[in-house]
């Protein structure tokens, strides 16, 4: 008697459970030639690769998502995207869900060859959720959208971002779908996101960039998704900031942390040491 497969389970699911035994936590893997350097390291494929291995080793297999950042990678060429490759693979077996910080926007074929590489079980590169940008209509990334359901993975569409520059397009005033007036277009976005994630439970696996630096961002963030909110530590804002921002959406929030985690290395004990009481002071501000 033939079974139908087993559908798998959401991103949004796992992310929740994640988050909730492991701690609101996600490490950014940001290895530029600055902190190559401050670890001792040389600025090439192995001492990308060293830094990269240690901070999976240590981490993986306790933080809820470990967050490698594509470019840092890129910059190597072919062999240094064989080490992000492994390393996906690597922080995966051990536990981690891994954000591939990608930002990918494209239109047809090419959207659909992003979704392919980064959306699509079997792929190399094959991540628990990846970024993605909306600014060429939020209809192109349907193609993410769809081969993420399909293989239980998420999206995280830049929203409200904490770079100054976003402001300007962000920030930039359309026409309401309803009868209202104006909308910010960040929050077009936003109740795309909301409309993508109706009805799932216990969280939806689309969610928004939404910067920690922000302060009240003006916008409704009730999207039934999570709300990835990089800005924490280098850029100046704090566990403390967090409802500020967020408010009544806060138990949704992944906050970001990459430097203030990363600088405590090369030893494994203190990056463990880091990660776990940034755990604890988000845990503490998140309620």
């Amino acid at each position: 008697m033939n079974t139908a497969p087993t559908a798998p389970e959401p991103f949004g699911a796992r992310l929740r459970r994640a988050m909730d035994t492991r701690g609101p936590l996600c490490v950014g893997i940001d290895p530029h030639a600055e902190l190559l350097a401050d670890w001792g390291l040389s600025d090439d494929v192995a001492g990308l690769e060293r830094f990269t291995r240690t901070v999976v080793e240590a981490l993986a297999d306790r933080v809820a998502v470990l967050k490698p950042q594509s470019a840092f990678f890129e910059r190597h060429g072919s062999r240094g995207i064989a080490v992000l490759e492994h390393a996906v693979a690597d922080a995966r077996a051990a536990g981690a869900l891994v954000l591939m910080d990608a930002k990918r926007g494209d239109i047809g074929s090419t959207m659909g060859a992003y979704a392919s590489a980064y959306l699509t079980e079997g792929s190399p590169l094959f991540s628990d959720a990846l970024t993605v940008s909306p600014y060429l209509g939020f209809g192109s990334l349907r193609p993410a959208l769809d081969a993420a359901r399909e293989s239980g993975a998420g999206v995280f569409v830049l929203a409200l971002t904490s770079n100054p520059e976003g402001a300007e397009v962000q920030r930039a005033t359309v026409a309401d779908d309803g009868s209202g007036g104006p909308v910010l277009l960040a929050q077009r976005v936003l109740d795309r996101i909301a409309r993508e994630n109706a009805d799932a439970t216990p969280l939806g696996s689309v969610g928004a960039v939404v910067g920690a630096t922000l302060g009240d961002t003006g916008a409704d963030l009730a999207i039934n998704g999570p709300l990835l909110a990089p800005g924490l530590g280098a850029q100046g804002a704090t566990a403390a900031d967090l409802p500020k921002v967020f408010g009544d959406r806060v138990r949704d929030v992944l906050p970001s942390v990459s430097r203030g985690v990363l600088r405590s290395g090369p030893e494994p004990r203190a990056l463990r040491a880091a990660a776990e009481q940034s755990v604890q002071e988000l845990a503490s501000a998140l309620g």
